[in-house]
């Protein structure tokens, strides 16, 4: 990391220029209704790549009574998690992306990211974990199916088994208990994938499993490709999982990184990524219901109608619709995980969302690097986020793992993806469920 370190050290007086002072309490930014400072534009955002530590012998912070345990390690960039009827856990294992560089200063930025993250080769593939006694130790690990494109959503419908590649939406058939895909996957169709500036496919199905929703992420910040680089993308599409026919079921979202459905209901949720370079508090990563056939801003504005100047041209009819998120994460958290709790997860956290947090590069002060617990009452978000994995930060301001995918086993376990320690966590209770 000495030549991360050293580059941020050349450009921290030019990062202070563009990006100083003016921060909001960031306990202020959480919530239906976040503060939002005045926009800091610069030559360039304030960037922070944190050196990278080993875990050893520690494990993350969970709170009282919870236990937390690696059930897989050695992966190949595992990224979302699937529990799969018999307890069996799959693992989306890969990196994708292929934009080309656009600024001098994405050359800069690029690099400095890149420092932040694994080393190891994308494994392009899905992994199997399997507990066969019930004794919480995965013992048998093997490879489900290879030889894929950046793997990403996952999502389990009757015998079929969707997975959402950087570039297409494909199908296994699925019979409980296999360890190994039977053959080749069936496309169902293509998905955007040309420049793939933001390259995740978070996917999710249905209530009814008629349709899958993925979401597809812009293929640049703010436009700087121009809007014909951005048809198709900062999208939710619905996908009609037998045909492959889809449309646009919700637009405006620069990059929805995760997807659920509310249980007992029919209602979307999505957690999106958003803008860079407005400053280290601007602009709020998000949790939010999707409307059907709404639009969220990207990228004329940002939080409903807050107009983002750098877009040229301007088009007030569509700020003018723009919806407000129904909650502010904070501003660069890097959310890219999301699931709905149970109430065998423990009485504290049984209703709610668990959201994974991977972690900022591009402020002074990192944020992010946890999975939180969002509380819901009266099936809408109420109330200020609960650390629930800590602990990927080491005191002296390195970073252990970032947390991707979290998935709720519906036996009350919390799986969470580490692409960086290339681990597979498990959170289990175990106080008194009476409680």
């Amino acid at each position: 990391m000495r030549l991360a370190s050293a580059l941020y050290v050349t450009l921290l007086p030019v990062l202070l220029t563009a990006c100083g002072g003016g921060a909001p309490d960031p306990g202020q930014q959480y919530g239906p209704d976040p503060e939002l400072p005045e926009p800091q534009r610069g030559l360039l955002p304030d960037i922070t790549v944190l050196d990278q530590a080993e875990w050893g012998d520690e494990v993350p912070t969970v709170p009282e009574n919870y236990t937390v345990t690696a059930i897989a390690t050695d992966l190949k960039i595992p990224r979302q998690t699937l529990v799969l009827p018999n307890g069996d856990i799959l693992v989306a294992e890969g990196s994708g992306g292929n934009a080309p560089l656009s600024k001098p200063k994405d050359l800069i930025a690029g690099f400095l990211k890149s420092q932040g993250t694994t080393t190891v080769e994308s494994g392009d593939r899905l992994t199997l974990l399997r507990d066969g006694n019930g004794d919480g130790i995965y013992e048998e690990q093997t490879v489900f199916a290879d030889n894929l494109n950046a793997p990403y959503g996952l999502a389990l419908v009757d015998n079929n088994l969707y997975i959402a590649n950087q570039d297409a939406l494909v199908r296994f058939d699925y019979r409980e208990g296999q360890t190994r895909a039977s053959g080749p996957p069936v496309e169902i169709t293509r998905l955007p994938s040309e420049i793939n500036h933001h390259w995740t496919k978070a996917m999710t199905a249905s209530a009814d499993g008629r349709f899958l929703y993925v979401g597809i992420g812009s293929n640049s910040n703010i436009t700087e490709r121009g809007m014909a680089a951005e048809v198709n993308r900062a999208e939710v599409w619905q996908i009609d999982a037998q045909t492959g026919a889809h449309k646009p079921y919700a637009t405006g979202l620069r990059n929805p990184t995760a997807l659920t459905i509310q249980p007992g209901t029919d209602q979307l949720w999505v957690v999106v990524n958003e803008r860079d370079e407005l400053g280290p508090n601007l602009v709020p990563d998000y949790l939010t219901a999707v409307r059907e056939g709404g639009f969220y801003g990207w990228p004329y504005s940002y939080w409903g109608q807050n107009v983002d100047p750098r877009v040229r041209p301007q088009d007030p009819a569509k700020v003018e619709s723009a919806i407000v998120p129904d909650y502010s994460l904070g501003a660069h958290v890097a959310a890219l995980g999301l699931d709905f709790s149970t109430p065998a997860v423990g009485a504290e956290f049984a209703e709610g969302v668990f959201i994974g947090e991977h972690g900022s590069w591009n402020r002074s002060e990192p944020v992010g690097y946890k999975v939180v617990f969002i509380p819901f009452s009266n099936n809408r978000p109420d109330g200020q986020p609960v650390d629930f994995v800590t602990g990927f930060l080491t005191e002296d301001g390195r970073a252990r793992g970032r947390p991707v995918g979290v998935t709720v086993d519906p036996r009350g376990a919390v799986i969470v993806a580490d692409d960086l320690s290339n681990t597979i966590w498990r959170v289990t209770f175990e106080g008194d469920q009476s409680l």
